[in-house]
């Protein structure tokens, strides 16, 4: 018998960006742990990666090519080799371009389970070269993305490691028990030194001993919140002036926007009483160091972009910045950058932007030219994808030829005409750039691919050769790829060192002083340097609130990750029975007791599902798991079948809170 212990990094959408180190006995995984000797690891892992083996090694785990021989839908397969897969691909793209231009081909994927060598490299290149459509990548982050960026050109915040200076700390639509472990630590070591942790949420996610104030805020309401929060700030006079005027522009425009909003008119609108508004207010502005955790559950409504711009002004308006345990933490990706021109050159790709939210439509409507070929890899749209119903009803067009390229056989391959088997991180080179830690992770297989899977790299590597492009990127092996991403990172501006990362190690940020310290040793991009508090993309009323209201279907569903999943991977196996939660008083308002099968419903579709009752939930609010398969519901429909495909009128982002639904017995 022949065990080895390998280091690895994991390449799961999480901020944690776990140092790994994966157990291989007989060229098979034993066990998956944390490094115990990495500070932030620290020895644990979630349970979703500790069980890595049941997803490496499921049933429903793709181990060769497969072509449809029954109807779209019914998931009829027969094994087919890679030469007969790339030809039919090739074949079939290369036709739809000719007949329709290149533009009727959609590549359509996110990357929530993959690194730099698997998403927007050599995939990039291909759809590049073959004229397809773009693909504006919306699902998720992307108005909190539009408003961090506006604001502060990006700046990278807080390390987990300072959560444990600051002396109050807010968490603003974030679960870090689900989504974030590793910060978890850090909030317990800063609630024994005596930190006031705070949170709004719908869900209240900690326990009354972990947390000193919760608000339970209506789904897409938090903008309301923070405005009130801010006129109560100008109105006792408590904002930073001397900071203000230094560091920030466009304070006219916010502080008209936070007059029209007193604490009692937010309360009839959010739910959250007036009087913890006011508490919350006070405690952030008279506490210090003060640390906001702002999460991505926020942005998923119409109000999600200037939510978040209105919330993240917040430090800059008191000031909480220059100390350690101070400032703000959403996403710390801006601080590694990687010059994709330097190893692939300039695409010029110039072809159409297709927002991938709205897929269904895209699907189903007239598009000029229209959707004839669909790429989908690294995504599971039938899981994830809002309008479940009429996205199924597009993808079982006959005249749609539909690649899909995973590692398990997802709901979404059963529509797909050609099945292809994909590596999972533990079997291909990769490059895992983080976005909560300052780190970046090189990835070298621990083992051999299950059946015949092949990364991202090899398949697109494979097609492009077969096309006939000639780019030399097409002729690189994995290793060789691998070490021309390292030579082109960058981590807060040094370069990376390239051996440490191909060997499959990670490395650290460096900063001067030693930690990260916003307008200390870390500084706004924007243009000027300031603090935009009302950049032009929020639009000429910056801080416009829209209700979304509906009578017939008065429930706010909200769809968030969970301690099973973050996205739809493992899906399969980690949320066999799919629930939808009410608060007590919802569920008795509607005669409906706990456990009792009910149906979910709105004018889109319907869910039949068991009902949970909890105290936890916002009133007004029903709340189903992100990521459940179909399986896992009692009508083979989820959450997505209830979402609109409405757009975040500043980003483009997908509105799945702006779902409103009504439950009754089944």
């Amino acid at each position: 018998m022949t065990t080895a212990v390998h280091r690895t990094t994991c390449s799961l959408d999480c901020p944690d960006t776990c140092e790994l180190e994966v157990t291989v006995t007989n060229g098979k995984l034993t066990k998956i742990d944390g490094a115990a000797d990495n500070p932030h690891t620290a020895g644990f892992i979630c349970g979703k990666v500790r069980n890595f083996d049941r997803h490496l090694y499921a049933p429903e785990r793709l181990r060769y090519p497969m072509k449809r021989t029954g109807a779209k839908g019914e998931g009829k397969f027969t094994r087919i080799g890679w030469d007969e897969a790339i030809d039919t691909i090739g074949g079939r793209l290369g036709r739809v371009r000719d007949q329709w231009g290149g533009e009727a081909i959609l590549p359509y994927h996110y990357g929530g389970s993959n690194g730099l060598l698997s998403e927007e490299l050599l995939d990039d290149l291909f759809f590049c070269r073959l004229g397809a459509s773009r693909l504006e990548k919306t699902i998720c982050a992307a108005p909190t993305t539009a408003a961090v960026t506006e604001l502060y050109g990006k700046m990278p915040g807080a390390s987990f490691s300072d959560f444990a200076h600051a002396r109050f700390i807010l968490i603003w639509g974030a679960n870090p028990k689900a989504t974030n472990i590793h910060l978890i630590p850090f909030l317990n070591e800063a609630k024994k030194n005596g930190a006031f942790i705070a949170t709004v949420d719908p869900m209240q996610h900690f326990s009354d001993d972990k947390i000193d104030l919760h608000l339970p805020v209506r789904p897409g309401t938090d903008l309301v919140v923070a405005l009130a929060m801010i006129r109560h700030w100008q109105h006792k006079g408590m904002l930073d002036q001397a900071f203000v005027g230094e560091h920030t522009t466009g304070m006219p425009a916010l502080s008209a926007a936070a007059a029209r909003w007193k604490p009692e008119r937010a309360e009839e609108v959010s739910g959250v009483p007036a009087a913890d508004i006011i508490r919350l207010a006070d405690v952030y502005a008279n506490s210090s160091p003060a640390l906001l955790r702002l999460g991505w559950g926020m942005e998923r409504n119409v109000n999600g972009a200037r939510a978040a711009a209105a919330v993240l002004a917040m430090p800059a308006l008191l000031g909480k910045f220059g100390e350690r345990g101070g400032g703000y933490l959403m996403s710390n990706s801006g601080a590694s950058k990687l010059d994709t021109q330097a190893v692939l050159g300039d695409l010029e790709w110039k072809t159409r932007k297709l927002n991938m939210t709205p897929l269904a439509n895209h699907l189903t409507l007239n598009l000029e030219p229209p959707i004839k070929a669909l790429f989908v890899y690294n995504n599971n749209p039938v899981a994830t994808c809002p309008d479940q119903n009429r996205l199924i009803e597009g993808l079982k067009r006959e005249d749609l030829f539909t690649v899909v390229h995973e590692q398990v056989h997802t709901d979404t391959c059963d529509y797909a005409d050609i099945v292809l088997p994909a590596t999972t991180f533990l079997e291909h080179h990769e490059l895992k750039k983080a976005y909560g830690r300052y780190v970046v992770g090189g990835i070298r297989p621990v083992l051999e691919p299950v059946g015949e899977a092949r990364s991202n790299h090899d398949l697109f590597a494979a097609l492009g050769r077969a096309m006939g492009f000639t780019d030399e990127a097409f002729n690189w092996d994995e290793a060789t790829a691998l070490r021309k991403l390292a030579s082109a990172m960058s981590l807060n501006n040094e370069p990376a060192d390239v051996e440490q990362l191909v060997s499959g190690k990670q490395q650290e940020h460096s900063f001067e002083g030693g930690s990260p310290v916003q307008f200390k040793n870390i500084f706004p991009g924007t243009s000027d340097g300031k603090v935009h508090l009302a950049p032009a993309a929020l639009g000429e009323d910056p801080y416009r609130f829209t209700a979304v209201m509906d009578p017939v279907h008065p429930l706010s569903l909200i769809t968030p990750a969970s301690g099973k999943l973050i996205t739809s991977t493992f899906g399969q196996f980690n949320l066999s029975k799919l629930t939808v939660t009410l608060h007590p008083e919802e569920a008795e308002r509607r005669g409906l007791t706990h456990g009792q099968e009910v149906r979910v419903f709105n004018k889109l579709g319907e869910v039949i599902c068991p009902l949970s009752v909890s105290r936890k939930l916002a009133r007004g609010t029903a709340m189903m798991p992100k990521g459940a398969w179909r399986k896992s519901s009692l009508n083979g429909a989820t959450g997505g079948a209830l979402c609109p495909t409405t757009l975040e009128p500043v980003s483009g982002g997908a509105c799945f809170n702006d779902a409103r639904v009504e439950i009754a017995a089944r």
